[in-house]
């Protein structure tokens, strides 16, 4: 039995420092246990008590019959260490620790936690600073959450792992009240051992979950959510993930543009797309998209039919479904001849979308063959029925229709219901119907139906300790960074890096034509800013350009330069930057975005964490605001999309060959030129450990 499995399942229980009073949160475990049905042993200790619930109480740890399959430790820190080793010594395979006061207070609760992990030896943890587990398709409580007190908690498919415990408690009072039922619930806390994704990893496989939800605050090992992700996706079980810490303070400060842009929070952004997991963008959501995906339906296309029988929810549901990406075409032909027929109306007046049947009450009759109608379309991949006020009387006749028409179709069926009606969203809910008094929660579920294949995982680059031979830590100047991005197949201009302004002016004539000066340095990042940069030298414009550029530098203290950088001008092009960086939680990031000056201005960008597929190359392209001006803006010819996602790849496995020397690097501008020319490199930074 692994220590998961024994935590969720458990032949037998010990309860260290339960109390007698069932009102405290140490009386609970032991009450919740014997509430729910636990049908094996339950070991309260307590050296105060003889009894507990009509069980008998033991002393110590030591003095249990056998060593308990999971332990739930209810002490103060100042005991629970003890407590845990004794556990640990009389073969317990895993516990949890409730106590706060550890990692989440300070350094000294650092070394506490430290120590409770020591302790522990092989026994596994989940905590401390947890509210427990809960396992309703079991009737298995190790937890002290008040939201047990509640009666007739539903079961569900659903299972949740929470790293905060109060969350625990208010997505299993929130879903109990809408009739949305449960799995399992874990809440991990300080993770001092056991984390969210060993429990992810765990219930992808279990049989009796068919969706996961998780409410995050940070992951300790990503590849290993990846894993559970990508098994997830294997499987067809959604995970739904509450990302917290959206906002930040501010970008770090970074010697790339990249490292501005790419926030933590894009990076979990990116990680999701990723991994196809599904960001719940409100804490409603987690709720919500869960209860609509545990029907196990899914829409083929975006593409929602509206019934509805009052005409201002209906639409103030379309315009929510169209703000959301869902489109709401009107009914083909033959489905608007047969709901007019149906309805006895003017196919003219029914020829529309959302579907009003408000003139021909709640006839059930009517009502289902309406549903069916939409539900045989072609035209839909999901149906909506809007629940109006005069349902309220008869809602098992609404109810009764809608379940009798969702059977004989595999399109998911949602309810809005428009009223405030918490009992008739609970019954629908109950009845397997997903339900909703919010039309922004319904167009969000409708979004999070329609689920793209997750594309094969590309290989991981080969880190070649060869690629960065001989170059020095730090900065590289432009001409080295360029020379490293063309071994690894990224097209550059044609540049040549001199000494002196001779020199530039000598390079001018071999380039022809108009050119680009810039100083050459490994300790000036941002050139342009100082003066460095002049575009559309002439071969006789050169030389006083470099004695300009030399003593702009010197008044404003920069360090001087190690030479000069000629290339050729490169017109006609869309800007773009490309980028990379580490993520301190999450690892290599690649970026592509809108570049040149402007770039941070713009914020216009995509990210992926390597390895980078070429669908995902692609889908960076696809998801900037510049795809426009890639693909033809207002005349202009279509740019080289099809290099620039060569570009993005070869990119891509310079970062990964370069392995954790490579601390940044970019390309800004890289200019895209029109299709059949391919891309440039125009300027580039490389930072080496």
């Amino acid at each position: 039995m692994s220590a998961i499995t024994a935590l969720l399942n458990p032949r037998s229980v010990a309860v260290i420092g339960a109390s007698a009073d069932a009102g405290k949160m140490t009386g609970r475990p032991v009450g919740y246990l014997q509430k729910y049905g636990f049908t094996g042993e339950i070991w309260p200790v307590n050296p105060r008590a003889e009894t507990i619930a009509g069980l008998r109480c033991f002393p110590d740890v030591a003095s249990l019959p056998a060593a308990p399959d999971a332990a739930i430790v209810l002490l103060g820190p100042e005991r629970a260490e003890a407590a845990v080793r004794d556990l640990a010594a009389k073969g317990c395979p895993a516990a949890i620790v409730l106590a706060s006061g550890y990692g989440e207070a300070n350094e000294q609760g650092a070394r506490r936690q430290q120590a409770l992990k020591d302790a522990a030896g092989s026994m596994r943890l989940l905590g401390p600073n947890t509210i427990g587990l809960v396992n309703l398709s079991d009737g298995m409580m190790l937890s002290a959450t008040g939201a047990l007190e509640v009666d007739g908690l539903p079961k569900g498919r659903i299972s949740v792992v929470s790293q905060s415990g109060g969350i625990l408690g208010s997505l299993l009072s929130r879903a109990a009240d809408r009739g949305i039922g449960f799995s399992k619930l874990v809440s991990t806390g300080n993770e001092a051992d056991l984390d969210s994704s060993d429990f992810m990893e765990h219930l992808v496989e279990d049989p009796a979950t068919d969706v996961i939800a998780v409410y995050m605050e940070g992951l300790r090992r990503p590849d290993a959510f990846r894993r559970a992700a990508r098994r997830a996706a294997e499987l067809g079980k959604p995970i739904v993930v509450y990302k917290v810490g959206r906002s930040e303070s501010g970008a770090r400060a970074a010697t790339s543009h990249t490292g501005a842009l790419a926030g933590a929070d894009r990076v979990y952004d990116a990680l999701f797309r990723q991994c196809g997991v599904i960001r719940a963008e409100s804490f409603t959501d987690l709720l919500d998209i869960p209860a609509a995906l545990a029907s196990g339906r899914r829409a083929a296309g975006g593409r929602a039919a509206i019934l509805t029988s009052t005409g201002g929810a209906g639409t103030l549901l379309a315009d929510n479904c169209g703000l959301a990406g869902i489109e709401i075409p009107a009914p083909d032909a033959d489905t608007t001849e047969r709901l007019a027929t149906l309805l006895n109306e003017d196919p003219a007046a029914i020829g529309r979308n959302p579907v009003d049947v408000t003139l021909a009450g709640l006839r059930p009759d009517l009502f289902r063959g309406a549903i069916d109608a939409l539900l045989e379309s072609p035209a839909y991949d999901a149906v909506v029925v809007v629940i109006g006020s005069s349902a309220l009387a008869t809602p098992d006749i609404v109810a009764g229709a809608i379940v009798e028409c969702q059977a004989r179709s595999d399109k998911p069926v949602l309810a809005y219901v428009s009223p405030h009606a918490p009992h008739l969203v609970r019954l629908l809910n109950g009845q397997g119907i997903p339900a909703f008094a919010t039309p922004e929660s319904c167009a969000t579920v409708l979004r999070a139906l329609r689920r793209a294949p997750l594309p094969p995982l590309p290989e991981a680059a080969t880190p070649d300790p060869a690629l960065l031979h001989g170059l020095p830590p730090g900065p590289l100047n432009e001409a080295e960074s360029k020379a490293l991005f063309a071994r690894c197949g990224v097209a550059v201009t044609r540049e040549h890096a001199v000494a002196d302004a001779a020199g530039a002016a000598a390079a001018a004539r071999a380039l022809g034509g108009e050119v680009v000066l810039k100083v050459l340095s490994r300790r000036i990042a941002h050139k342009s800013d100082l003066g460095g940069v002049r575009v559309g030298l002439t071969a006789e414009q050169v030389p006083e350009a470099c004695a300009t550029m030399l003593a702009q530098l010197c008044e404003a203290g920069a360090p001087e330069p190690e030479g000069f950088l000629v290339q050729e001008r490169v017109r006609g092009g869309v800007e773009m930057i490309l980028g990379f960086h580490r993520d301190p939680q999450l690892g290599p990031v690649i970026l592509l975005g809108s570049g040149g000056v402007a770039a941070e201005l713009f914020q216009d960008t995509a990210l992926r964490l390597l390895p980078v597929s070429r669908s995902d190359a692609e889908a960076m392209v696809a998801e900037l605001k510049a795809a426009r001006l890639l693909s033809g803006f207002r005349g202009a010819p279509p740019a080289d999309v099809a290099a620039l996602v060569d570009a993005v790849l070869a990119f891509a496995r310079m970062a990964g060959a370069a392995g954790e020397r490579l601390l940044e690097a970019e390309i800004n501008p890289v200019f895209v030129l029109p299709e059949g020319q391919g891309v440039r490199a125009a300027d580039g930074l490389v930072v080496l450990r």
